[in-house]
C-alpha cells in the first residue's frame, strides 16, 4: 500500500465543513422548543408534505426561476430526498408491462440504474448519448420510434388487426395514477458526470418529444443553485455570484409551451433535494409538477401508510427557509467555496495534465466547463468531466490510481447505462466512456486538489511511456 496520504476525488458529498449547523441548531432548537411546532413535527406528517414547507419551497424556487407564472404549493411534493422520490415517482407513475423502456442520458448518474431495476425495468434501459447541448434528442427518437413499431409488428404477428393496442399494465387503474409509455432521466443542469448544462432549445426539443411518445420526464435538479462565473475574479472583494437560474428548468417548460401542458398529468417533473446544500442526512426533498401529478405522488402506498416522509427534519428546514438562513448559506458560503474549489481543481488540471494531452471536451480552453447564457459565462455543480489522451483506459487508470498513488478517481465507464446482468467487460459502442473520468470538487478540501492532480499527472506519464 502506498504511504501517501489517501485523496479522494470520487466521493460526490458535500464537504461535512460546509454543512448549516449553526442554522440547522438554531431550526431544530425553535421547532423543539414550541409545543405547537414540535407536536405535528414529531406526528406522521400529511401524504403531500408539511403545508408550511411546501409553501417556503415555491415562494424560494419561484424568486430563483422567475417562471412565467409563480409556483403554487400545490404543485409541490415534499420527499425523503431525490433517489426516494425517485423509486416513488416510478411506483406510481410507470408499469414494468406498459411502460416500454427508461431512456437515460448517457453518462449517467449511474446509481439510478438500481432504482430503474428495483422498478422492474432491468434490462429495458436506454443510453441516449449527450453533445454539446445536452440530449441528442434525434437519436432519442429513433430509439422511441423503433420501440413502438416493434410493439406493433408484433400484434401483427399475433394475429392483431393493424389497430395499436397497448399491452395491459399490470398496476390498476386509479384516479390519481398515469401510466406513461416511456420514462426519460436526466440531470439537465451542471450533469452528473459531464457538468453539461442542457440548452434551452433540447429542453423545449425533449418536451415536445414526450408529449409525442407519451413520456414522463424525471429531471434531477439538485444541482442548480452551486453556480458561480467560470473565471475566478480579478479580486475577492468583487466577487458576485449568481442568484437567479441559468435556464428555466424541463418543468417549466413543460408549463408554458406550446399553450402548457396536453393534459392534467403534464410530462415532466423536477426532482429537487436539500442533499448537496443542507447535508444528505436531512433526506428532505420535493418533487414539482403540475398540481394532478403531485398529488398523484403523495399518495403513493408508502406516503399513504407512514404519512410524507422526513417530517421531522423537513420542519427544520421550513425554518431555515422561512428565515432566509439557508438562502443566506448558499450566497455566503457555498458558492465563495464551492467556486474556490471549483477554480483550484480547474487550475491544477490545467497545469498539470493539460501537457499530458488530458482536456476537458466541449469547453472552451480559458473558461472551463463553463455554459454561455445570457448573464455571461457560468460553472457550477461538483465536477469536472475529463478526457484521456488516446491509448489510455480510464478503468485501469482509475485502478492503478487508487493502488499505487492512494488516489481515488472515477473511470468514465462507471457512468455508462447498465443493468445488473452485464458482465464486467460488457459495453455498448455508444456508451462507452473508457477515455473519461470524473473528479469532484466538492468533498476534500481545495488544498488537496493540487497533490492528487500531480499524483495522477505522475501516473498518466507513466502510462503514456508504456504506450510508447
Amino acid at each position: 500500500m502506498p504511504s501517501t496520504p489517501p485523496i479522494n476525488l470520487f466521493r460526490g458529498w458535500p464537504s461535512a465543513s460546509l454543512h448549516p449547523t449553526p442554522p440547522l441548531i438554531s431550526a431544530a432548537n425553535t421547532v423543539l422548543s414550541t409545543p405547537s411546532l414540535s407536536a405535528p413535527a414529531l406526528s406522521y406528517g400529511p401524504d403531500e408534505g408539511d403545508a408550511s414547507l411546501r409553501a417556503e419551497i415555491a415562494r424560494w424556487l419561484s424568486a430563483f426561476y422567475n417562471p412565467q407564472q409563480p409556483i403554487t404549493p400545490s404543485r409541490i411534493c415534499i420527499s425523503g430526498g431525490a433517489s426516494q422520490n425517485l423509486a416513488c415517482l416510478l411506483q406510481v407513475f410507470s408499469d414494468p408491462l406498459y411502460t416500454k423502456n427508461v431512456w437515460m442520458v448517457a453518462p449517467t448518474y449511474y446509481l439510478a440504474c438500481r432504482i430503474f431495476e428495483d422498478a422492474g425495468f432491468a434490462g429495458r434501459l436506454r443510453g441516449i448519448k449527450e453533445d454539446t447541448e445536452g440530449v441528442d434528442v434525434d437519436q432519442l427518437e429513433r430509439g422511441m420510434e423503433a420501440v413502438e413499431q416493434g410493439e406493433w409488428w408484433e400484434q401483427m404477428k399475433r394475429g392483431g388487426k393493424g389497430d395499436f393496442e397497448p399491452v395491459r399494465p399490470l398496476k390498476p387503474a386509479r384516479p390519481w395514477r398515469k401510466l406513461y409509455r416511456h420514462i426519460i432521466y436526466a440531470v439537465p443542469t451542471f450533469s452528473n458526470p459531464s457538468s453539461k448544462v442542457m440548452s434551452l432549445r433540447r429542453r423545449e426539443e425533449l418536451v415536445r418529444l414526450a408529449r409525442k411518445y407519451d413520456a414522463l420526464i424525471i429531471s434531477d435538479d439538485v444541482y442548480d443553485h452551486l453556480q458561480w462565473p467560470a473565471s475566478p475574479p480579478a479580486s475577492t472583494s468583487s466577487h458576485e455570484y449568481p442568484y437567479k437560474a441559468l435556464v428555466p428548468r424541463i418543468v417549466d417548460v413543460d408549463r408554458y409551451l406550446d399553450g402548457g401542458p396536453t393534459n392534467e398529468f403534464g410530462n415532466a417533473v423536477s426532482n429537487g433535494s436539500f442533499s448537496k446544500i443542507a447535508g444528505p442526512g436531512c433526506r428532505v426533498g420535493w418533487a414539482e409538477g403540475t398540481d394532478k401529478l403531485a398529488y398523484g405522488l403523495s399518495q403513493a402506498g408508502s406516503s399513504r401508510s407512514g404519512g410524507c416522509p422526513s417530517q421531522l427534519t423537513s420542519t427544520f428546514i421550513r425554518e431555515m427557509l422561512s428565515t432566509n438562513a439557508l438562502q443566506t448559506h448558499i450566497k455566503t458560503v457555498l458558492q465563495p467555496a464551492y467556486s474556490r474549489r471549483y477554480y483550484a481543481l480547474v487550475a491544477a488540471v490545467r497545469e498539470h495534465l493539460g501537457p499530458l494531452g488530458v482536456s476537458m471536451p466541449d469547453v472552451p480552453p480559458n473558461e472551463p466547463n463553463a455554459v454561455d447564457n445570457s448573464s455571461g459565462t457560468i460553472a457550477g455543480g461538483y465536477f469536472l468531466w475529463l478526457q484521456l489522451p488516446p491509448g489510455l483506459r480510464a478503468s485501469e487508470l482509475a485502478k492503478k490510481a487508487q493502488e499505487e498513488d492512494n488516489l481515488v478517481i472515477a473511470g468514465g465507464n462507471l457512468f455508462r447505462v447498465v443493468t445488473e446482468d452485464d458482465g464486467p467487460e460488457s459495453r455498448r459502442e455508444d456508451e462507452d466512456f473508457q477515455g473519461c473520468i470524473r473528479l469532484c470538487f466538492a468533498w476534500e478540501e481545495e488544498t488537496m486538489f493540487e497533490e492528487g492532480v500531480k499524483r495522477l499527472a505522475e501516473l498518466v506519464k507513466r502510462e503514456l511511456w508504456r504506450e510508447c
